[in-house]
């Protein structure tokens, strides 16, 4: 036997659209209630129209059974005589199929086929009625077929029980009044499905244009791919309901939230028990989006975008999206410093370019030894600077990119000093590391750009120590120094005298300093221009230290 694949099944399936198999599904579901609700509502007015049919039987049984006429006959010679007519006009009055009427020996005085007079009764059912005295309905086959018969004794003046009434009702008459009166019923259970049907086409038609008319499977898909997405990207999202609950919190906003918020299930909770100085709840009841503001989550500094969301007109919820700050300004700062090395290549290689060629003209002009000292020139100097920085600092991160500062430096024409006092013994820990790279990166780069009057050869002085308990890097430049104005605001985001997009550097060096318990100071240089002092706790970016 060939069996199908599960996904052939599947693909089966979905080739029936949506709204197809919901048809099918309501309008097989409303077909097959109605069914068995109507054939029990049938089968209970049945048996309420026989009982109705038994109650009558037996009503006209005792009706009968106490007309005196009736009573007195049983006591003359020939009984039948009287009631025989006595029986028949109530037959044809009531519309019974017989009324018969027997003594106690279950004689026939009465029959609606005159010739079966004086026979013996059929159906076995008298002897309540002729030894108990008892009124009842019973079901049983006489002699004109399965009838339903009311049977009741027949009493003398005395009391005595003299004979019997039988009034009944064919089975298959019964049948047939049973079946005319569920005509309506059939033709309004028909009409319900009918309706039932229209309603599941209607039903299906909203419904899938309710999903923009997309296949579950579709759905399906989409909300995988939605997952993926959310939990894919750097940014970090926070969704609440209309009541301000948490509906949705991805794995990067995970990241920014501390261990107490996370050790409950976020999703469901407050946003105000997880994230206490959330402002979505404004946004929930003004409306109004809210881009680029900045607050704190523990203790991180993040930038945030707020937006409700609205349907119908109605707001049903909130969305916020951020990003920690110290990302952003380390993204822009690393913008700025390709494109300023892309330019600083292109001078570089203008530069190269005229040396290489005046190397080989003297090559051409045989003169070898100009040639090597013109070569040597461009690396004694820095070569002699970075072994002062490798017998200095013990960091080899640290020292290399020190090293490519200076080595830069030079490149560009600018003489950075190191003094001799300066010592870095201490080794730093991987956060440490990285932001002192950025700290000392910056303010070396700082002061390497420094507008300088024309004509001034530009010059850096860099000194560091690890003395106390803290780490102290001082940069100098012999630039035209910080305008008092913007002493104040040096340090701030996107303030700078180098022109627009630029006041980055600064503000990421006073945020990672204070966070690793320090600060960043601005004073007057020796040099004429601006001293930067950097000051960094030990105990937040030195590694620990590990004794065998």
């Amino acid at each position: 036997m060939t069996k199908t694949a599960p996904g052939s099944r599947r693909a089966s399936v979905r080739r029936i659209g949506f709204r197809t198999q919901m048809i099918l599904f309501v309008g097989t579901l409303v077909v097959l209630m109605l069914a068995i609700q109507g054939a029990y509502l049938n089968q209970r007015y049945a048996q309420v129209i026989e009982h109705q049919i038994g109650q009558r039987a037996l009503a006209v049984a005792k009706t009968v059974a106490e007309i005196p006429e009736l009573v007195a006959a049983f006591d003359i010679a020939e009984p039948a005589t009287v009631i025989q007519p006595i029986a028949e006009a109530v037959r044809v009055q009531t519309g019974a199929t017989f009324v018969v009427v027997g003594n106690r020996e279950s004689i026939r005085y009465s029959h609606p086929l005159p010739d079966r007079l004086g026979q013996r009764m059929v159906g076995e059912d008298n002897e309540p009625a002729l030894e108990r005295g008892e009124a009842y309905v019973s079901r049983a086959t006489g002699s004109l077929g399965p009838s339903i018969r009311g049977k009741v004794p027949v009493f003398d003046g005395e009391g005595g029980i003299v004979g019997v009434v039988s009034v009944g009702f064919l089975a298959d008459e019964i049948e047939q009044r049973v079946a005319e009166a569920l005509v309506p019923n059939r033709v309004l259970m028909v009409l319900v499905a009918l309706l039932g049907l229209g309603g599941a086409v209607w039903i299906a038609s909203r419904f899938k244009r309710v999903i923009l008319g997309l296949e579950p499977h579709e759905i399906a898909r989409r909300l995988e791919e939605k997952d993926a997405i959310l939990e894919s990207i750097h940014e970090g999202i926070v969704a609440v309901n209309a009541e301000g609950d948490i509906t949705l919190l991805n794995h990067a906003a995970r990241r920014f939230l501390p261990d107490d918020a996370l050790a409950l299930d976020p999703v469901g909770r407050p946003v105000r028990d997880v994230l206490p100085k959330s402002r979505l709840t404004e946004v929930l009841e003004n409306g109004e989006a809210q881009f680029d503001s900045e607050t704190w989550i523990g203790d991180q500094l993040v930038v945030v975008n707020r937006v409700p969301i609205n349907v119908d007109g109605q707001i049903e919820g909130a969305v916020a999206t951020f990003r920690s700050r110290m990302e952003i300004l380390e993204l822009s700062r690393s913008l700025i410093e390709v494109r300023r090395f892309a330019d600083e290549l292109r001078a570089q290689a203008h530069e190269f370019s005229n040396k290489l060629h005046t190397i080989a003209g003297l090559l051409q002009l045989d003169r070898p030894r100009e040639a090597l000292e013109l070569i040597g020139q461009e690396t004694q100097v820095q070569q002699r600077q970075i072994a002062v920085l490798k017998a200095r600092v013990a960091d080899p991160v640290l020292c290399g990119m020190l090293a490519g500062k200076i080595i830069r430096a030079g490149a560009r024409g600018i003489d950075v000093d190191v003094e001799r006092d300066s010592s870095m013994k201490v080794r730093l820990s991987g956060q440490g590391r990285e932001a002192m790279l950025t700290i000392v990166g910056n303010l070396i780069e700082n002061a390497c750009e420094a507008q300088r009057a024309d004509g001034v050869a530009p010059r850096v002085r860099v000194f560091f120590t690890d003395m106390g308990d803290d780490l102290v890097f001082e940069i100098d430049d012999n630039g035209q120094g910080v305008p008092e104005s913007l002493a104040e605001a040096a340090f701030e985001s996107g303030v700078s005298t180098k022109g627009p997009y630029r006041g980055i550097g600064l503000a990421l060096v006073r945020e990672l300093c204070q966070r690793h318990g320090g600060e960043v100071a601005l004073e007057q240089s020796e040099l004429g221009g601006a001293c930067f002092i950097a000051i960094v706790g030990k105990r937040h970016v030195c590694a620990e230290e590990r004794h065998d």
